[in-house]
């Protein structure tokens, strides 16, 4: 019979909370550090993938370990961006939800940072903060750790570098008797000299099966095109998909805006999420993107770590990742608790050989999407070009004369043979543009 969270020595609040969420089996990351954090003897390296439940991990056993007698900030929990540091703060609230006297705060940066200071005059016994803001708001002594008991560096590998400018500062905050929680996906060398420099020599390290528990679900499927027809074939992939929801990686801001732009156009419904956005309008495209407002988002890999919305049902691989665990945090954002997901990453030519690392190193194996026919392609056009004329607000503007006018030339037309002229001049100047078009060589894109 497998293990229950009441077997882990989770007290009952906690059990009742992840009954109410359906969270009835502990995940192998969740078997193997509950029980070492709640002994709390030691500082802990866990190595798992996105999607295999790090945050109750370390999150369960530090809520059932805060002392309500004690008003202080008892746990510091990093991350490395604000989306994820509030997805963070909302579990730990879900999983606290029987617990009323155990207080979070979140201390994100991108945000005004005076009401979070106030947030933090109040007692406050575990903070979730991007490593920036905090080291802010220590400089400005809106937040007391001398009492802190666990240091908690969430998905440490996308935060090496902010760390390792930031940390010393950070610790010199910690009584020397707290302890360091390290949780992260991979572990390169920058990561292993943080381990060295700056927790335990003691440290227990566990590692969760490399297969997530999220992405079972996952089919990973490639499709090859020339660079003239990529944003055809994604269009073409898009409209099959109507009414589902969806995200889009792009490698960069500008390639970002672009898709964004052209889909726009095209009149999908999509938004764009990367780092050059203000807080607030990444908050609230994020928000759209959850309430169903907007079905797909075009974002770059720092989106990656931030976004658990559940009912993604593809991700699509615009622009190859160039490192393998950006493929990882990039399709873990579908198949979410336990559902289907389909993540399509689209190639040219030359980028196909590639296929076979990927499968080599993630362990994964990629099936060929089929490329829709030049027909099927310009039919999809036809389509998108009509939804344009639907979904064209009228101008107001005209003058009522020249309305008049035009009306008078159609006005013997029936509907359907409007239709069936406007259809017929679209074509044409269709076919008319691809004869005139230069001949150029295809550029990368």
């Amino acid at each position: 019979m497998s293990k229950q969270f009441s077997d882990l020595g989770i007290s009952a609040p906690i059990l009742k909370a992840l009954t109410e969420l359906k969270i009835v089996e502990p995940t192998e990351i969740q078997l193997k550090s509950i029980p070492l954090l709640l002994s709390n003897t030691t500082d802990l390296v866990g190595l798992a993938k996105t999607g295999t439940g790090k945050t109750a991990a370390f999150g369960l056993p530090i809520l059932q370990l805060i002392d309500t007698a004690s008003p202080v900030v008892q746990a510091v929990i990093l991350a490395p961006t604000r989306e994820l540091g509030h997805q963070i703060f909302k579990n730990l609230e879900a999983f606290a939800q029987f617990l009323p006297e155990v207080s979070i705060a979140a201390t994100c940066g991108g945000i005004p940072i005076k009401p979070q200071i106030e947030r933090l005059s109040q007692p406050t016994h575990i903070v979730v903060a991007t490593p920036g803001r905090l080291i802010d708001l220590i400089q400005r002594k809106a937040v007391n750790l001398q009492e802190t008991k666990f240091l908690v560096l969430d998905e440490a590998d996308e935060m090496v570098t902010i760390l390792k400018e930031s940390l010393d500062e950070i610790i010199a905050e910690l009584p020397k008797s707290h302890k360091t929680l390290l949780f992260s996906a991979t572990m390169p060398g920058t990561i292993k000299q943080l381990i060295q420099n700056y927790l335990n020599k003691n440290v227990v390290q566990v590692s969760a099966n490399m297969e997530t528990i999220g992405n079972q679900g996952i089919d990973h499927e490639y499709i090859v095109v020339d660079p003239i027809e990529k944003l055809d074939v994604l269009m073409h992939f898009l409209n099959s998909k109507e009414g589902e929801r969806g995200i889009i990686f792009c490698k960069t801001k500008a390639a970002v805006n672009k898709l964004a732009k052209n889909l726009a156009i095209n009149r999908f419904s999509s938004g764009a999420l990367h780092g050059s956005l203000s807080q607030g309008i990444r908050d609230r495209i994020m928000e759209q993107f959850r309430e169903g407002h907007i079905n797909i988002l075009v974002a770059t890999d720092l989106a990656a770590r931030g976004i658990d919305v559940k009912e993604v049902s593809y991700v699509v691989n615009y622009h190859l990742p160039d490192v393998y665990e950006a493929y990882v945090h990039r399709s873990g954002r579908t198949a979410r608790a336990g559902a289907k997901g389909l993540s399509l990453t689209v190639l040219q030519p030359e980028e196909e050989k590639e296929i076979d690392d990927f499968e080599k190193e993630l362990g994964i194996k990629f099936t060929k999407f089929k490329k829709p026919s030049t027909l099927s392609i310009e039919e999809n056009n036809t389509l998108l070009w009509a939804k344009q004329i639907f979904k064209t607000k009228p101008n107001h503007e005209v003058d009522a004369e020249l309305k008049t006018k035009i009306k008078t030339v159609f006005h013997h037309l029936t509907k359907d043979e409007l239709i069936e002229k406007l259809l017929a001049n679209y074509l044409l100047q269709n076919k008319n543009q691809i004869q005139e078009k230069p001949v150029k060589k295809l550029k990368r894109t």
